[in-house]
């Protein structure tokens, strides 16, 4: 990978995302969005990530990502979405969700429109409620879901003011992440280890497919699909675990993958693993051999299942140093060929070993979210600082 390049922005960064190039374009990413959580004052923000490693008018470089324009947002951003290529959906923790519009001749962002009620919980008997923190957004479209705290799903369209569809009691536990399988069909995961399927079709308020690991309830916080074969799927847990599934086989996922852990020391020097939990996933969306995580424990990893990796060793590459670090597949393949399986279902004994290879210098505090699109990567941290690549195969 080529150079990362740090800004220190004086915000912890909740959510960063790219901004979509158009369709057929061959431009790269030239800007992205950030929300903040945690601050005083929180923003939605807009930058431009400049031309770095070429030399400005004063003889310096120029690495520095630009500030193009904020927004005050009330609450912590709990997701970000580009809507299109000048609207961006966000996700409070006061339960609303905004669509923000960007002026891009006075650099300026305003509020297009807003749900201030999307998420809530109401009291027994009565009609009061309180906020529930919204979780998590996904947009196609003109469509717009929202999960959240509540268990709530909403289907907002874009020129609608009320939700087009709401499955109230959707889940009793916290809706942490949704992703669309299909267009009327979304994923979500929940804080006692499900995956359910929700096919928008459907007039009931029942899941059409309920997904788990057996015995174990363990909080997924994320969850992202395989941009080409949309029945594979990735999510992070609470355990420090990646875990791939493919929804049409059985309930249970097909490979188990130690992520991100850290040591602790305890008494008379023994030394136990902690799990830390994985806040993102993300496939590469036109190379998804490739897939990114982000960590609690302040690691970004990048992990390579692609075919033409020369004698998989299963090594983990930080700092110059390696150290094994093997998968493990829960399911049998076999009887599918596999020149039609995705990388991430194969069980073959070279493909079950995966090239991972940490991206940032040197561990940090959280590392909140992640972005990747053609050759970029961003991310976003509590130690109040954004990183971003724009040769991340090189």
């Amino acid at each position: 990978m080529g150079e990362i390049y740090a800004k220190f922005v004086s915000q912890k960064i909740s959510k960063t995302r790219w901004r979509p190039v158009p369709p057929g374009s061959l431009q790269t990413a030239e800007t992205f969005a950030t929300g903040s959580w945690d601050n005083e004052e929180n923003y939605v923000s807009l930058w431009s990530i400049g031309d770095f490693g070429n030399l400005d008018s004063d003889g310096g470089f120029e690495g520095d990502h630009q500030l193009l324009c904020d927004i005050r947002h009330h609450g912590d951003v709990m997701d970000l979405q580009f809507f299109d290529q000048e609207r961006i959906v966000a996700a409070s923790s006061t339960g609303c969700v905004t669509i923000f519009l960007h002026h891009p001749n006075n650099q300026t962002l305003s509020v297009n429109q807003q749900w201030t009620t999307a998420h809530y919980h109401t009291g027994p008997g009565s009609p009061s409620y309180s906020s529930a923190p919204c979780t998590g957004i996904v947009c196609d479209n003109p469509e717009i879901v929202t999960v959240g705290e509540d268990g709530r799903i909403n289907l907002f369209r874009a020129d609608h003011k009320e939700a087009v569809r709401t499955i109230n009691n959707a889940d009793s536990s916290t809706l942490h992440a949704v992703t669309f399988l299909r267009t009327p069909e979304i994923l979500t995961v929940n804080s006692i280890g499900q995956l359910k399927i929700w096919d928008f079709r459907q007039q009931g308020n029942e899941p059409s497919q309920i997904l788990s690991l057996t015995g174990d309830r363990v909080p997924l916080h994320c969850v992202d699909r395989h941009p080409s074969q949309q029945h594979v799927v990735a999510t992070g847990g609470q355990d420090g675990m990646l875990s791939i599934w493919d929804v049409r086989q059985g309930t249970m996922p097909v490979s188990l993958l130690k992520a991100h852990e850290a040591e602790t020391n305890l008494h008379r020097n023994k030394l136990l693993r902690s799990y830390l939990l994985v806040w993102e996933v993300h496939f590469h969306p036109s190379n998804p051999d490739h897939l990114f995580t982000c960590s609690e424990d302040g690691s970004l990893w990048h992990w390579d299942a692609s075919t033409d990796v020369p004698e998989k060793s299963s090594l983990f590459h930080q700092g110059g140093r390696t150290s094994t670090f093997l998968s493990h597949s829960i399911s049998n393949q076999a009887n599918v060929q596999q020149s039609l399986i995705s990388s991430w279902l194969s069980t073959d004994t070279t493909k079950d070993r995966i090239e991972i290879t940490s991206l940032l210098p040197s561990r940090t505090l959280s590392v909140n979210s992640l972005d990747v699109l053609g050759p970029c990567l961003v991310c976003g941290t509590d130690a109040e600082a954004i990183y971003v690549t724009r040769q991340l195969f090189v």
